[in-house]
């Protein structure tokens, strides 16, 4: 039992809940005291939706992405879109599957964060692998290049255009195609929004073994395209291991059927590896098989304050001993992430803890057993508390505060973009030098005089998934500007080079990262590299101009 003394340092854990086991302990202070925000939509990207994208790109028109860099140039030899290519390209998906309506492009030629802008004339919508196989031969044989596009909520510009690239969306490629609950393998269409199979696997007892702030508008075949990490990756891995299987149209229209739904198959090459991640460069991924997990009957999820990013570590550390088997999650965020989501109500004004810290914890549990399970993350959190790890914390008590708490750092990316600009850099950074890429970029722009109120760069924040290293640096400002940009940039690659980290965690490369890959790829690497670009794509059609660096 909880000393007075301990228990009056204000730890409200879930041992003050009604299961007998738990009675016996010291009833900490009572969740009733805590102001939780009003139920808030999770995913950022629901609020925004595409009708959304386009008013606001009407409003004010980007420039093209060709302009704001000079250096990249169309490539000559690919063709330019001729009456003829639209007559085959409605033979093939239909009138209803071929859009030229000048707002219906806009919205898939900019990216959700308004920073990248195509000059796309064409967007195909096919339902059927067939008929995206009809569309990149014919593309393959009149060199017309194109761009695979799911939700188009990628930060790195990999799925919108350059020029006037063709882009192929598999926004009508939705369904569901078997579910094996005994195994728990699921085969679907590359265009299945991510959340409604999340759905779908909740009526059968599993669960998706990804989760991301954008799930109600991104599709599982970008999300295998780009290898998205995202929340649930410390409990159930990458997607390397959890997909079992894909479907493929290569770019001469080759439909590669590789749908297993087996989790072992020693019989060669392991192809499907060479296409998750390969951001729409190597072909279209049109159907995937994954392994569901069993969805959890018992969760947990509690906020830490704590005073140093030491202690971060430490909290961290602990878990893995004892917590082990039922942590799912274990997201840090400093104090400037909170100031924005309260700043901007993104997850209400009020702050769950009685006061202020500079760095909070945000840990998940989920297993079979709510008592075993309660019963873990008390002895670890009083742990915490007694050795002084922790200063305060609150652990949900109900479905609205589990939502209101994993709101509080879902909410801060979209927090960021409403100070108005964001220079977003996702990176894998060993977790003993993590935060100091944060504190270091901080000083950097203090002492270039571009951070302060007063300033066009307003906050510098760090948060991510310490689980793998995953750190997403946000530097929002006012407006994008080339001086800010070159302050930034190369310091952070170079920086993040030199502590032996990676540029991209999570999000890819796309158009953003392609010519700063050398920080982590050796000359032999992304020679390799290009060697299976060209071999497998040797008219080069596919999303050009991104992934690799231009030669």
């Amino acid at each position: 039992m909880l000393s007075t003394a301990v228990a009056a340092r204000h730890l409200r854990l879930a041992g003050a809940r009604a299961a007998s086991k738990l009675q016996p302990r010291a009833p900490l202070l009572s969740h009733t005291a805590v102001a939780f925000a009003t139920p808030t939509v999770r995913n950022a990207f629901r609020s925004l939706p595409r009708a959304t994208f386009a008013s606001v790109a009407s409003a004010d028109k980007k420039a093209f992405t060709a302009d704001q860099y000079p250096y990249l140039k169309r490539d000559q030899s690919f063709k330019k879109l001729t009456d003829g290519d639209l007559d085959y390209f409605k033979s093939v998906v239909g009138l209803s599957g071929v859009s030229q309506d000048e707002e219906d492009l806009e919205v898939f030629n900019i990216d959700w964060m308004q920073k990248y802008r195509g000059q796309s004339k064409l967007v195909l919508k096919p339902s059927t692998t067939e008929q995206v196989s009809k569309i990149l031969k014919y593309c393959n044989d009149n060199k017309l290049a194109v761009v695979p596009q799911g939700g188009n909520t990628g930060l790195v510009g990999g799925g919108v255009p350059v020029f006037d690239e063709i882009i192929i969306s598999t926004a009508n490629m939705s369904s569901v195609r078997s579910f094996d609950p005994v195994s728990g393998a699921l085969v679907c269409d590359a265009g299945c929004i991510l959340e409604v199979l999340d759905n779908y696997l909740a009526e059968q007892g599993y669960i998706m073994p990804l989760d991301l702030g954008a799930k109600g508008s991104c599709h599982i075949g970008g999300n295998v395209a780009t290898n998205a990490g995202g929340l649930r990756l410390l409990r159930y891995g990458s997607l390397h291991g959890t997909v079992l299987g894909l479907e493929v149209v290569m770019p001469d229209g080759t439909i590669l059927d590789n749908l297993s739904t087996l989790r072992k198959d020693n019989t060669g090459y392991d192809l499907k590896q060479l296409f998750i991640g390969s951001e729409g460069t190597l072909g279209i991924i049109t159907g995937v098989s994954i392994l569901a997990p069993k969805r959890s009957k018992a969760v947990n999820v509690a906020l830490l304050g704590v005073s140093s990013f030491d202690q971060v570590q430490a909290a961290f550390k602990r878990s893995k001993d004892e917590l082990s088997e039922i942590l799912s999650a274990f997201e840090f965020f400093d104090r400037a992430s909170i100031d924005l989501v309260k700043q901007h109500l993104v997850a209400g004004k009020n702050d769950p803890l009685e006061s202020p810290h500079p760095f909070y914890v945000l840990i998940e549990t989920s297993g079979s057993n709510k008592d075993h399970d309660d019963e873990k993350l008390n002895s670890y959190l009083e742990g915490l508390l007694t050795d002084d790890i922790v200063q305060d914390g609150v652990v949900a008590q109900d479905t609205t505060q589990f939502k209101n708490l994993w709101a509080i750092r879902e909410g801060i990316p979209e927090a960021c973009s409403k100070t108005g600009s964001v220079y977003k850099y996702d990176l894998s950074i060993p977790v003993p030098v993590f935060y100091q890429m944060v504190e270091d970029m901080r000083a950097r722009l203090e002492k270039e005089g571009v951070l302060g109120e007063d300033k066009n760069v307003r906050s510098v924040v760090g948060f991510g998934h310490i689980g793998d290293g995953n750190l997403h640096l946000n530097i929002a400002a006012k407006s994008y500007s080339d001086e800010v940009a070159n302050i930034i940039e190369p310091y952070v690659f170079e920086w993040t080079a030199k502590h032996a980290g990676s540029i991209s965690s999570e999000h890819g490369l796309g158009l953003f990262k392609a010519p700063h890959v050398h920080y982590s790829k050796s000359p032999s690497m992304l020679a390799l590299m290009r060697r299976i670009k060209d071999m497998l794509d040797p008219n080069g059609i596919m999303n050009p101009y991104k992934y690799l660096p231009t030669e």
